[in-house]
């Protein structure tokens, strides 16, 4: 990086960060570009189109270097997008993924104009509550073990508008008697931690992100033989689970789900990989 006491142009600030970022980042000049763009206060569209001739912000540079130490720019910024919306993240959960779209997109086919949805493993709410705002007529609960982490779903409800439909509840479905009172779902998404102990990650992810919303074991499976058996008694007649799993899991997973009495159809994220069982 260049000297942070030197006068600077914001295009060359961004060059000189891309630069820094190259080695630690695939995406190094539009991490830079982001950061930029939440110092600024501005999109990431006005920065580009308005604000490159203008003195770079001193306090770029230690966003910069954070970013240099793999923290993701997502909990930097404290702000992810997904399915068009953006959701406050923090190191309490998962920072959303594109891959999750495919899950959300399998669970809102065929809906009806109105029914009830369960989210197991709510993290930031974004599953849920992108659910909910494509669908006006529906209520929904989403659970998670972590208090923190329903902290930062309910701020995202707020945000949203959808605290009068989503209901959030500390619960863990490893816990006898977890789901009483809760009734039965038209819907039931689930994305488990479902990381191998031992899986090479980067250090972004292992570093930063939450352990126990990733790992499930060995296998990565030890959350879908808990939790799979347990959706017949909280589906409503006609009823479908929706699952994500990490790209080499269809097979086991499907297993599993086949022993507890399930049908199972398999869909694909944008790159191709297995993302999403669905079940009947």
């Amino acid at each position: 990086m260049a000297d942070p006491q030197q006068a600077l142009t914001v295009a060359r600030a961004l060059r000189d960060a891309a630069e820094r970022l190259a080695d630690r980042s695939d995406t190094a000049r539009l991490d830079a570009e982001i950061l930029m763009a939440h110092v600024l206060g501005v999109s990431r569209s006005d920065l580009l189109l308005r604000r490159m001739h203008d003195s770079a912000p001193a306090a770029f540079v230690q966003l910069v270097e954070r970013r240099a130490e793999h923290e993701p720019v997502a909990y930097i910024v404290g702000e992810q997008e997904f399915y068009g919306r953006p959701f406050k993240v923090s190191p309490a959960v998962l920072i959303p993924r594109s891959d999750s779209e495919t899950t959300l997109a399998a669970a809102l086919e065929g809906t009806g104009d109105c029914g009830r949805v369960l989210d197991c493993g709510a993290g930031s709410g974004a599953l849920l509550l992108s659910f909910l705002a494509e669908k006006p007529g529906w209520e929904g609960v989403g659970i998670d073990r972590s208090p923190p982490a329903l902290a930062v779903a309910g701020e995202n409800a707020a945000r949203i508008g959808l605290v009068a439909r989503a209901r959030l509840i500390e619960a863990d479905w490893h816990c006898e008697g977890w789901a009483s009172g809760l009734g039965r779902f038209d819907r039931v998404i689930a994305n488990p931690p479902y990381v191998e102990e031992a899986a090479d990650l980067a250090p972004s992810v292992r570093a930063y992100e939450p352990a126990g919303a990733l790992f499930a074991g060995r296998e990565g499976l030890d959350d879908y033989r808990v939790l799979i058996p347990q959706m017949r008694a909280l589906l409503a007649p006609g009823g479908v689970a929706i699952l994500e799993i990490g790209a080499a899991q269809a097979q086991s997973v499907g297993a599993i789900a086949r022993e507890g009495g399930f049908s199972t159809e398999l869909r694909h994220d944008l790159a191709g990989r297995p993302r999403t069982l669905i079940l009947r």
